[in-house]
């Protein structure tokens, strides 16, 4: 049944209501391009939609993609939010409200325990539980002279791919990156080619279209490389890596070396995971600038079942009290049990050891914040010694979580 907030009713957006949709994300977010109207348009076709409608006006809208994230140990269904805005005529109604309310029981419905975004105000999602879950690092390397590299990569096996060859040939590699570093989604052919490959570069029709080197001999490559490149007014070209996975660090080594030796390149950029090695692989870090930022906020919808998706670094038993204002079956206390190979997550009546909200726990889960650094800076309330230090002990992951899509 559709739901009311005073004279609004929030209900499913009918295909037939994809260009309302387009005019809405206009005003919200000040964007009018044909790039981007067509991207929407593929996006939205993909996507749940739930609009906020005043007398037959569309006035709100969420869009969000039935997606797989990679979380340690597993692939979870995640609620990707790709689309989420009211009319600035509609402000502090509880629209947004009432939208997401939605969302969260559509959500839990089709089994889906997360939900993601990446925030165009941060200072909005917080307020609902979402969380910075994946952190990135953006990076410029200055090439116009001779990169050396503190360790010389043995020569790989290199060659050029069509993109429309990419999807079937890195699909391999990129899920192995998946399992590997949590926070990854999974892509089917049309994202790789309207998402990851499209022709025309979505914020800069001036990029080169992508280029695609694979190393490796035969049918089992071991790495990839995606980049774009840019000639700037003042006769500097850029190269823009979009992707550089290797199943080992020494085939991330001869990717970088070959990257940095190509002719008439004067600079690299990129964003890259706050763990990445390319820092390490420079001997010389003076030409190589970082600047590090949030990526992927992710939200707990359904907690239990969240929870218990997932694997651990180490075995442990605590009574987690979740503060949620949002959705309430989430409030209480949960007695959590870690295994390496699983995890359970059930209402108990046991005393709290950690005190922690909903946005909180979603910074956490995927073993990109430390418990014991967010109790000491007030923001998750530790009644049991030590209690932070175990929940934080499971957590953990070999690899800082990292999100490579937008959406």
């Amino acid at each position: 049944m559709p739901s009311r907030t005073a004279s609004i009713e929030v209900r499913e957006i009918p295909e037939s209501h994809l260009g309302r949709m387009v005019r809405l994300s206009d005003i919200v977010f000040h964007e009018s391009d044909e790039d981007t109207e067509a991207r929407n348009r593929w996006l939205w076709r993909r996507a749940r939609r739930i609009g906020a409608y005043d007398d037959g006006q569309l006035i709100g809208a969420i869009a969000w993609l039935p997606r797989r994230i990679s979380v340690p140990g597993a692939q979870v269904p995640c609620a990707g939010v790709t689309l989420a805005g009211v009319l600035p005529t509609h402000r502090r109604r509880g629209v947004l409200t009432a939208m997401l309310n939605r969302l969260w029981r559509d959500a839990v419905a089709e089994g889906t325990p997360l939900a993601g975004l990446w925030p165009s105000e941060a200072a909005i999602y917080g307020r609902f539980g979402f969380g910075v879950a994946t952190r990135a690092v953006e990076f410029e390397l200055v090439t116009r002279g001779p990169v050396r590299l503190a360790v010389e990569p043995e020569p790989g096996d290199l060659r050029l791919l069509e993109p429309e060859q990419a999807p079937k040939a890195l699909a391999a590699l990129y899920q192995d990156a998946r399992v590997r570093r949590a926070g990854r989604f999974a892509r089917d052919t049309g994202w790789w080619q309207r998402m990851i490959l499209p022709e025309i570069d979505e914020e800069d029709d001036d990029f080169s279209p992508p280029r695609i080197v694979l190393l490796g001999p035969g049918r089992e490559p071991e790495g990839y490389a995606i980049y774009r490149t840019l000639d700037l007014d003042d006769d500097t070209c850029v190269l823009q890596l979009r992707e550089l996975h290797s199943s080992d660090p020494a085939g991330e080594a001869t990717l970088w070396r070959f990257l940095t030796e190509i002719d008439l390149i004067d600079r690299i950029r990129g964003t890259r995971p706050v763990d990445d090695l390319l820092p390490l692989l420079l001997a010389d870090e003076d030409d190589l600038t970082l600047r590090e930022h949030p990526s992927l906020w992710l939200r707990l919808i359904d907690v239990p079942a969240a929870l218990g998706a997932r694997c651990y670094a180490a075995p442990a038993e605590l009574v987690l009290d979740v503060r949620d204002e949002q959705i309430g079956r989430n409030n209480g206390s949960w007695r959590l049990i870690t295994r390496e190979d699983s995890g359970s997550c059930e209402p108990t009546t046991a005393a709290a050891e950690l005190t922690i909200t909903a946005r909180e726990l979603a910074r956490v889960y995927l073993g990109g914040a430390d418990p014991v650094r967010l109790v000491r800076a007030g923001l998750i309330t530790e009644h049991a010694p030590g209690a932070a230090e175990r929940f934080g002990a499971a957590l953990r992951t070999p690899l800082a979580p990292y999100t490579d899509d937008g959406f």
